[in-house]
């Protein structure tokens, strides 16, 4: 128990008489200066030194919450954290962490940075969502407004998703910014998914036959508008049935042209598996001109403009071109490409542990566990047929080929 009470607190500064101390307990003191100011003042040794706190004053701070802030930094001290000491790096650092952008860069780089595998992927949700509409305002100054009309504007763009993610990682980031005091408290903290793009369904989303060749006939129709690169890249996407961003990221290293194999590297892999994809005779064909087109880049893409974020196509191009190409198809995104991919190889006929190591899916349950199997030869001729197909439908024409049989496929 403290030795102070509140009638004595009011008693003294009934008074007004100068108080230099006095104590209660644990190093919380109470003072009452000659202008008649009262403050709660944590005193303490810091390596053998006498080390004072100003905890704040009184009666803007009660005596019960004296306590607990004293409490707080008799703690530091046990763990050898001088709290004065800390109190000014935190100033000094709210100071730099000015408006909302600069938050940003100090959360992705002690947050995102150290513990996400693709720290790439929170970067474009606050690049492209977040930082436009409140990135220059004072972070001490976002409300709840803000946070809704960043929510609002996402759903209002069809992008339920993206919403769902916006909003978890600006709460996760001012709960960075009020546990240390850098923002006076959480805008966000009051939102649930109903008020972003609400409970998330797994999208069902493939492009038919006839909805591909529409689409190819839309690319070609627009002319420069819609570039080859981007013209490659989704009849890449969609013959080798990879992720967006492990095509549009690749480097020239990872392919052995000669030998048709892509040796995409774990590290590059969203599984966290390393894959040799073989290549068919047309996907060949693209990546011989790519090349030519690379103009020596080390990138399979190389980004087309000056560029201090990636030095090759970055994640958003081929969406906002895909976006704007008036294909009058119903609404899809680039990962329903491999969904496609994956509906395609079941129609040819190829058996579903193929077509899922295609994917580099881990293959389920104990098969999972036994099968090791690459399926390399197999995967070859499903992808060779996969390619075939794509090639008819961009021509417009049927593909009649008899489903894959025999060898596994």
């Amino acid at each position: 128990m403290g030795r102070l009470t509140d009638s004595q607190l009011k008693g003294w500064m009934k008074a007004g008489k100068r108080i230099a101390g006095k104590s209660d307990g644990g190093g919380l003191t109470f003072t009452l200066s000659a202008a008649g100011t009262a403050a709660w003042v944590f005193r303490y040794r810091f390596s053998g030194r006498p080390r004072e706190l100003t905890l704040g004053n009184y009666p803007d701070i009660s005596l019960k919450e004296a306590r607990k802030l004293a409490t707080a930094a008799r703690a530091q001290v046990d763990q050898l954290i001088d709290p004065a000491a800390e109190k000014r790096r935190i100033k000094a650092e709210a100071r730099r962490t000015g408006t909302v952008d600069e938050l940003f860069r100090l959360f992705y780089r002690q947050t995102i940075l150290p513990k996400y595998k693709h720290p790439e992927v929170v970067e474009r949700v606050f690049r492209r969502d977040i930082l436009p509409q409140i990135g220059k305002k004072p972070a001490r100054e976002v409300v709840p407004a803000d946070i809704d009309s960043v929510l609002r504007r996402i759903v209002a763009d069809r992008r339920p998703t993206v919403a769902n993610d916006a909003l978890r990682l600006m709460r996760k980031m001012f709960r960075f910014a009020s546990k240390r005091q850098l923002v006076g408290f959480n805008p966000a903290a009051d939102f649930d998914l109903a008020d972003a793009g609400g409970k998330e369904q797994a999208r069902q989303r493939a492009l038919s036959r006839d909805e591909l060749k529409v689409l190819f006939r839309s690319m070609r129709e627009a002319g420069p508008a819609f570039t080859r690169d981007n013209e490659l890249a989704v009849k890449l996407v969609l013959s080798l049935a990879v992720r967006k961003m492990e095509l549009l990221a690749a480097r020239w290293e990872e392919f052995e042209l000669d030998a048709a194999i892509w040796r995409l590297p774990a590290e590059r892999s969203k599984a966290g598996r390393g894959i040799d994809i073989p290549l068919a005779e047309h996907v060949l064909g693209w990546l011989q001109e790519l090349q030519v087109r690379a103009c020596l880049s080390p990138y399979v893409f190389p980004s087309r403009r000056a560029s201090k974020r990636f030095p090759h196509v970055g994640p958003d191009t081929l969406n906002a071109a895909l976006k704007a190409l008036p294909h009058g198809l119903e609404p899809f995104t680039v990962h329903d490409f491999r969904r496609t991919a994956r509906t395609l190889l079941s129609s040819l006929g190829v058996r579903p542990h193929v077509a899922e190591r295609c994917l580099n899916h881990k293959l389920r349950g104990v098969q999972g566990v036994y099968d090791t199997h690459d399926y390399l030869d197999e995967r070859r001729q499903a992808l060779g047929r996969l390619a075939d197909l794509i090639v008819c439908l961009e021509k417009g024409e049927d593909y009649n080929v008899i489903a894959l049989r025999g060898c596994g496929v």
